[in-house]
């Protein structure tokens, strides 16, 4: 009887509210979330300027976003495992001061060996604070209030990433680019502080390195990074025309089969990948993917568009994405109190559904579409990209224990990213083969047996001819030429105008899936204290 008693007594009630020093420490998590996934995207709209400072080629100037990613997607599920044997406190405050640490180091990079190893490093520091960020809401809040924590969550997860290319080109056009490697040391440091404060010290339990499932991280570790790779470099060797990729693909191929066969089979695995059977989690993670698709896949088309076509600076690149983060501050915040009256999964339906009308209305791009033309679409996504997260989340840990909330934190951010990931290279690869495919259409169409064909020639040559070309012979041939670039210029403007299509498609897919999952119980969110 005693035990009996003894045991009901340790049972702790359910809290009605998170102390102070609770949400401190929730959002102190929060701002290296937002960091950290800013960080993914600040260097988009400055790749060509970091490019010529380390004396690059454009080409391999992706690496510099490339190992980013594979240091955040490779490290994120190893989070609770590390935040089990060094204590979450420790393991989340030297991370914390890591990540400034790595990102200002990378502002003295010299050449692109270093940058890529630098990059890495900080992808591996920020790649911890976005799950500690995640598990902190689900654990340090009572389930009345993790809407709101899941809210303030999604604000990092959709505004960091909309945000980050205004940042970064920002600074770049105006203080140059080693700048956007600076921003991250007074946030990073009062987070850091804010941490200390608040969290509670625990033991190390390095025993648990004697335990832990190193196959399973050996094999996730090369798997991930050789796909990411793949990813990122398949468009640029034309996929599998190229040995290099198909090596890479087979290696990712092994390591990945071997990696989901261990977890699956070991005693402890670093991913829980039995979570996924949970109807709720599984088709959650599943939105969350088709998601991670259309957020990344936005951020990196759009500024592609406004460079290549428009001519766009990376300033006025940022300025034009702006309007899709800046309402979301405003937004965001109202969903739990929408998420009180409404269920869960239609509020994320319709989030959903919005984003993707706002990615069709891109579909019948011109040569006149330009920064101004995307103000109302990018208004349409911030609207739609408010109203995902926050339900999406609610929705996949309505039925995961506390006890899961760390694993199941990093399984939804590492797919997400991956998701990401797969987005941006599978859009890449439709964005050149729809203009191939366009530029092959209206090549059939310019020939010279048409007379407004021979006409437009006739006037070109003449322009060429009053401005300096006197021989007539050259003044046709660059009038062919300028012709070309302009049948090569529409191509791509319609290569795009696919591109949009595709990731409303996508987005239409997740909306309809998000229908099929349970509807949450009151509060959302995993399991109460």
């Amino acid at each position: 009887m005693s035990t009996i008693a003894a045991t009901s007594i340790a049972v702790p009630q359910p809290k009605t509210g998170a102390s102070t020093r609770e949400w401190i420490a929730v959002l102190a998590g929060m701002i290296g979330a937002f960091m950290a996934i800013l960080n993914i995207q600040i260097t988009n709209a400055s790749l060509l300027d970091i490019e010529g400072g380390i004396g690059t080629g454009v080409d391999n100037g992706a690496w510099i976003s490339t190992s980013y990613l594979i240091g955040e997607i490779v490290v994120i599920p190893l989070t609770a495992y590390f935040s089990n044997v060094f204590s979450f406190r420790r393991f989340i405050l030297v991370n914390s001061v890591l990540f400034p640490l790595f990102s200002i180091a990378c502002a003295f990079a010299h050449d692109l060996g270093t940058m890529i190893v630098l990059r890495g490093l900080q992808g591996f520091a920020g790649g911890v604070l976005i799950p500690m960020a995640f598990t902190m809401v689900l654990t340090k809040l009572p389930k009345s209030q993790q809407p709101l924590g899941l809210a303030i969550f999604a604000l990092s997860v959709t505004f960091a990433p909309a945000i980050g290319p205004t940042i970064g080109g920002y600074l770049t056009e105006n203080y140059g680019w080693q700048t956007i490697f600076f921003i991250n040391a007074i946030p990073s440091a009062i987070m850091a502080v804010a941490l200390a404060l608040t969290l509670d010290k625990q033991p190390m339990r390095l025993g648990l390195l004697r335990e832990g499932d190193w196959a399973g991280i050996f094999t996730m570790a090369i798997g991930l990074s050789a796909l990411q790779t793949v990813l990122e470099e398949g468009n640029k060797e034309d996929w599998f025309s190229s040995p290099f990729i198909i090596k890479l693909s087979i290696v990712a191929f092994v390591f990945l089969v071997a990696f989901i066969w261990i977890e699956l089979t070991v005693e402890k695995p670093l991913v829980k990948l039995r979570l996924l059977k949970q109807r709720n989690f599984g088709i959650g993670v599943a939105v969350n993917v088709l998601v991670g698709v259309a957020l990344f896949g936005t951020v990196y088309i759009l500024p592609q568009y406004l460079g290549q076509v428009q001519r766009y600076n990376a300033e006025q690149i940022g300025n034009v994405l702006a309007w899709t983060g800046l309402p979301q501050l405003l937004l965001i915040p109202l969903v739990p109190m929408m998420m009180k009256r409404f269920d869960a999964r239609y509020i994320g339906f319709l989030g959903i559904s919005i984003f993707a009308i706002s990615c069709f209305m891109n579909i019948t791009l011109s040569a006149d579409t330009a920064g101004d033309q995307f103000w109302i679409p990018n208004i349409v996504r911030a609207i739609g990209q408010a109203l995902v997260l926050t339900p999406i989340t609610a929705i996949t840990t309505a039925g995961i224990a506390p006890s899961d909330a760390a694993a199941a934190s990093g399984l939804t951010n590492m797919l997400r990213n991956l998701g990401g990931a797969v987005g941006t290279a599978t859009l890449g690869t439709v964005l050149t083969k729809r203009e191939q495919f366009h530029s092959n259409i209206i090549g059939q169409s310019v020939t010279l047996g048409r007379d407004e064909v021979r006409t437009r020639l006739d006037q070109l040559t003449g322009y060429f001819m009053q401005h300096g070309v006197s021989d007539p012979a050259v003044a046709t041939q660059k009038a062919i030429v300028a012709l070309g670039q302009v049948v090569k210029r529409q191509a791509l403007i319609l290569g795009f105008a696919d591109t949009f299509a595709v990731i409303g498609v996508v987005l239409a897919i997740a909306a309809v899936a998000l229908l099929l999952t349970q509807k949450p119980r009151a509060g959302g969110g995993a399991g109460a204290h």
